[in-house]
């Protein structure tokens, strides 16, 4: 079954995003730390962004991959605000 509409995409996406987020919490809180994050969790990341893509019509939803980027920008770094990211 698959995902045509934009706002349940979005929780979706916020889900994987979450999960990432609390079985990944010391790798993203160090990834940020020393600005590598990607690098860090790139393939975890990719396994998210291929399950989402999987299950979201892109006929439907055509902002797809901007709802999961969005939703790693708005859960995985506005729930780890405390880390002080190598940049400052």
């Amino acid at each position: 079954m698959s995902i045509e509409d934009a706002d349940r995409a979005r929780r979706v996406a916020r889900v994987l995003v979450s999960d990432l987020n609390v079985e990944w919490a010391d790798a993203i809180r160090l990834g940020l730390e020393k600005d590598d994050l990607f690098e860090r969790l790139g393939p975890q990341i990719e396994r998210a962004r291929v399950f989402y893509r999987a299950r979201v019509s892109l006929q439907r939803v055509p902002d797809r991959d901007r709802i999961f980027d969005w939703a790693l920008v708005d859960v995985m770094f506005a729930q780890n605000r405390r880390v002080r990211p190598y940049i400052l």
